[in-house]
């Protein structure tokens, strides 16, 4: 039996918690992260965490003095042990507004839901076969202060989903509404041209990814040429290789966009050079 933690309680997995009236519902009023827990050590934490406070105060949310990263992460770890996760899981953690309409909000304190589920020993490794992708033109994503959050709104990203299912890809990138490369549906994109990795500023709506800015920090370290800017289509399709980054998968290699091919042998030697130990 899987468990979940709802504002600080246990629960059963089939427990409902949420009722029509609830903002998070209504409005998908609300935040969420995702996890990746390798033998009981969360990756990141403090990151997601750090990203998780900005997103609450640009919605507005009223944070207790009770509700903090340490409770938070001590809770993470009980769950963990209960559901018997001690091995790689994904923990996602969704913060949400009560009840309320748009104008009588009850209170503008967090509710909190905290969930697990395994993942398979070998996530995060090196994908041999390359990841297959489309481009998702029916919506266009907006720049704007809510676009670098993982927020609750995320119809863009489900959507894109769906058409990506639809087309037997493996991901689908979504574009801004200039029309220009913003994100795909689960990471964030990087191309390589001539030795250059380029990588959509966040300024072009693209959710600031917590593996994304760890990576972006490594490669310039690493003396790599790294630019973050506006991104065609064209471009991607110029490319010579795509990879995509996030929180579970680390960094994956993208083998076609359309008819498009890409080879991966500076994108192999970046994963070996910053990914390798954790595969």
């Amino acid at each position: 039996m899987e468990y979940f933690i709802f504002n600080g309680k246990l629960l059963k997995a089939e427990s409902g918690i949420i009722g029509p009236d609830s903002r998070g519902l209504r409005f998908g009023d609300g935040l969420f992260e995702t996890i990746k827990s390798i033998n009981g050590q969360l990756e990141f934490i403090d990151e997601h965490f750090a990203r998780l406070w900005k997103g609450m105060q640009v919605l507005q949310f009223a944070i207790p003095k009770q509700f903090t990263p340490d409770i938070l992460e001590q809770e993470i770890q009980s769950l963990l042990k209960k559901n018997g996760h001690g091995k790689m899981a994904r923990v996602r953690l969704t913060v949400f507004r009560g009840n309320g309409g748009l104008y009588d909000t009850t209170d503008h304190k967090p509710n909190y839901l905290l969930q697990s589920w395994a993942l398979p020993d070998e996530t995060g490794n090196w994908n041999s076969n390359g990841l297959v992708l489309g481009v998702y033109t029916d919506i266009k994503k907006s720049c704007d202060i809510l676009s670098n959050l993982k927020h609750n709104n995320f119809l863009p990203y489900a959507l894109a989903a769906l058409q990506a299912k639809k087309e037997k890809w493996n991901d689908a990138v979504l574009l801004n509404t200039g029309g220009r490369l913003c994100d795909t549906s689960i990471a964030n994109i990087f191309l390589i041209k001539d030795e250059v990795i380029y990588t959509p500023a966040l300024a072009e709506g693209c959710i600031a990814g917590v593996m994304r800015r760890n990576l972006v920090e490594k490669l310039t370290v690493g003396g790599y040429k790294l630019v973050e800017d506006k991104l065609s289509v064209d471009e991607l399709l110029y490319a010579d290789e795509v990879f995509l980054t996030n929180s579970i998968y680390n960094m994956r290699w993208v083998q076609s966009v359309g008819d498009k091919k890409y080879s991966n042998a500076q994108t192999q030697k970046i994963y070996a050079a910053f990914f390798s130990t954790n595969s």
